[in-house]
């Protein structure tokens, strides 16, 4: 990390290790043994020991993160509230807490306790004045049209997706694809540059390459390297225009209702009506409404005739083709198309 240069990444996502602290083996009650995590990259000697070394690469995460960059740590009970405690106290700012339930967790074999069947993520910008990518609309599409929540269903990595040398998990912890394929659509655009500081077998990379993101792996297993530089390589890029995330309404042109008239799109004496017919009103050739004992915006008259305190005319209004109702927002998304296909 010590040799990228300062605000040069878009996007950490961090799956650092967990240290579980693993006494005896586990075993099923077959008593075959469990396939854990008991690798010597978990392994630390102390809590004190594991804080210095995630607080060393923190450090070194934020350095690295553009001014409005952003950082992904996932972790479990063991590790989560300590990382969580060094990104506040390094001025990191937290967006969010997501929990990824598994729809398949490893039973608790013992019973000593509650099935373990989630993980934690924390989402935080570099610092509280960031403004970290965060493609609101792509995630809410990808929800059926409902707010993106917190709490995000995956099972575990399974199946093909779960690389194996010789039928045994090649990586302990392996991130599923789709939980990555989220991170990446809902907070980078293409061509931002991902870092991913502990790589394993390259599932933040493959994503990335599909998704048209650059990336960074850092990774010091050489079966782990091996085993990710022959996925990544597997991977066909999607096309340009398929990983574009949709534009914020907030981010496009400012199109006046008045441009509609102006480009002949409605005609002066065009009825608009709302959505269930129930209100109408008559357009003017200056862009404004007229209604009977009123006349202002598509907003100011659209309130006007609801008796509410605002309205947003442009999902209010609609205008009748061929019989059917068509909101007038769809217009004004026709003027923007012609003005982007004339930039180009």
């Amino acid at each position: 990390m010590k040799m990228i240069p300062d605000g040069s990444v878009d996007l950490i996502f961090a799956d650092p290790p967990y240290n579980l602290q693993l006494g005896d083996g586990l075993t099923r009650p077959d008593q075959s043994t469990v396939d854990g995590v008991n690798d010597a990259w978990d392994q630390f000697g102390s809590f004190a020991a594991y804080d210095a070394f995630c607080r060393a690469w923190l450090s070194e995460a934020r350095r690295l993160l553009k001014p409005d960059g952003a950082i992904w740590v996932i972790g479990t009970y063991h590790n989560i509230f300590r990382l969580g405690s060094i990104i506040q106290d390094l001025e990191y700012w937290i967006q969010n807490d997501v929990v990824w339930v598994k729809t398949n967790p490893m039973p608790n074999f013992r019973g000593t306790r509650l099935q373990n069947a989630h993980e934690t993520l924390i989402w935080a910008a570099r610092g509280k004045e960031s403004r970290p990518t965060f493609n609101y609309h792509s995630l809410k599409t990808a929800n059926d049209d409902l707010q993106m929540r917190s709490d995000w269903t995956f099972p575990l990595c399974t199946g093909q997706e779960r690389l194996k040398n010789g039928g045994k998990k090649l990586h302990p912890t392996q991130k599923p694809e789709a939980l990555l394929h989220r991170i990446l659509l809902g907070t980078t655009n293409p061509g931002d540059l991902v870092l991913d500081p502990f790589f394993g077998t390259g599932t933040t990379g493959a994503v990335a390459k599909r998704l048209g993101r650059h990336y960074i792996g850092i990774e010091r297993e050489a079966a782990y390297i091996d085993a990710a530089a022959e996925r990544i390589a597997a991977i066909e890029p999607e096309a340009a225009e398929m990983v574009t995330p949709m534009p914020s309404p907030r981010r496009e042109a400012r199109i006046p209702f008045g441009r509609l008239v102006e480009d002949g799109l409605l005609s002066p004496g065009t009825v608009l009506y709302c959505a269930k017919r129930r209100y109408r009103a008559k357009v003017k050739a200056d862009g404004s409404l007229a209604t009977p004992g009123a006349t202002g915006s598509i907003h100011k008259i659209g309130a006007h005739l609801q008796n509410a305190p605002s309205c947003n005319g442009w999902t209010f209004w609609h205008v009748e083709r061929q019989g059917r109702l068509l909101p007038i927002d769809t217009l004004r998304q026709t003027v923007r198309a012609q003005m982007a296909s004339m930039a180009s």
